[in-house]
């Protein structure tokens, strides 16, 4: 049986190709928006560029046509009544390129759709270059900068792992090491924000590689050449290696954490996008905040140039600015006369994240008003 483009619901015989191209992505654009943060539609059209950068028009259908959950390529062939073959070539092609999600359970292949972010974007560590980072970096100051902030954040800010006091008692949640060592798979892969600004001769010259992921997430990584598997105490060097170097520790935004990125405030889009607003701490998920002990504060500075969130000044003394603090500590474990201590926030501030990351998803789409259903499954049951 010969292989056959992919549907998506019927075309009409005497639209133009470009036009029928054209309404692909805009129905692309329109799914991917209606999935974690979303995927807005610009002036530009920017974002249509991008999708025709990434996915061919086959595709863009085949992703019209698959869900958050996972399926199995004979699956989809029945529900389509295409080819098993092609659907299955398809499908892992697709994945090799970074757009969607693969798990294998008992042996088997299964296939999900998956957002832009957290998704399609982190998953082109291989495949971006100058052009792609161009679009990017326009889509960001267009129009998905205002998106992140609008919404609960995919990544919230933690502690680094020295700026906790030894008396406390902290959450698992709240605290780097414990999730690594909870973890009994984990990988490392390269910052896909450092690369693309690095493409573009600008963000800073910070550790590469140092992005975590932990279970399928990190099966997944790993299988399509995206990172490297490591043991734990690999994965607790790279953290104290972050808290060196001034990066933020930011899991995804769910107890059971899928991934930990560690983000500067020069490339993450996240945190580019928060120092943007004139009160970041009221958008993150963060149960901290910085002190200064004007006793013992030497004005050395040292905490002005560690925090990603210039949420320090210099006056007679150091001064933190409390809307502008994510409770990171990058400034408590370098101070040399120990002035700045991390507090928690009194109890009625303090928030839990989310059980799970797709708890996460479920909250902001309920925000946003959108469904997690595909368009064409709706339209099927209809």
């Amino acid at each position: 049986m010969a292989a056959r483009p992919v549907g998506c619901g019927g075309t009409n015989p005497k639209k133009k190709e470009g036009d029928v191209a054209s309404d692909v992505y805009s129905k692309l654009r329109e799914q991917l928006d209606q999935y974690s943060i979303g995927y807005p539609e610009t002036e530009s059209g920017v974002e249509i560029k991008i999708l025709k950068k990434l996915f061919t028009e086959d595709e863009a259908r085949m992703f019209l046509n698959l869900s958050l959950m996972p399926e199995a390529p004979q699956a989809v062939a029945k529900r389509l009544k295409l080819y098993p073959g092609h659907i299955e070539e398809l499908l892992e092609g697709m994945t090799r390129k970074g757009l969607l999600f693969c798990l294998v359970k008992r042996n088997e292949k299964l296939y999900s759709a998956i957002p832009f972010i957290v998704g399609i974007y982190e998953y082109q560590i291989n495949n971006i270059e100058r052009e792609l980072a161009e679009l990017l970096e326009q889509y960001m100051e267009e129009g998905f900068a205002d998106r992140i902030v609008e919404l609960t954040p995919p990544l919230r800010p933690i502690a680094v792992h020295r700026s906790i006091n030894v008396a406390w008692t902290v959450a698992p949640y709240e605290d780097i090491r414990a999730m690594i060592r909870e973890q009994k798979e984990v990988a490392v892969a390269k910052c896909i924000c450092r690369i693309e600004r690095r493409l573009l001769n600008e963000g800073c010259d910070k550790p590469l590689e140092v992005c975590l992921s932990f279970g399928s997430q990190a099966r997944h990584y790993v299988e399509i050449g995206m990172a490297r598997p490591i043991s734990q105490e690999e994965a607790l060097k790279i953290a104290d290696l972050c808290d060196e170097a001034g990066l933020v520790p930011q899991p995804t935004n769910s107890k059971k954490v899928l991934a930990i990125c560690n983000c500067c405030g020069d490339c993450c889009g996240v945190l580019r996008s928060l120092k943007k607003l004139p009160r970041p701490a009221e958008r993150v998920l963060s149960n901290y905040y910085a002190e200064v002990d004007p006793n013992l504060c030497s004005a050395c500075e040292t905490c002005v140039e560690r925090c990603q969130m210039d949420a320090i000044a210099l006056e007679e003394t150091a001064a933190v600015d409390l809307d502008r603090c994510i409770g990171c500590g990058l400034c408590v474990t370098t101070c040399p006369t120990g002035a700045i201590s991390l507090l928690p926030k009194p109890k009625e501030k303090r928030r839990e994240p989310p059980e799970k990351f797709v708890d996460t998803m479920m909250e902001i789409a309920e925000t946003r008003g959108t469904s997690l259903v595909p368009f064409s499954f709706r339209e099927r049951s209809s």
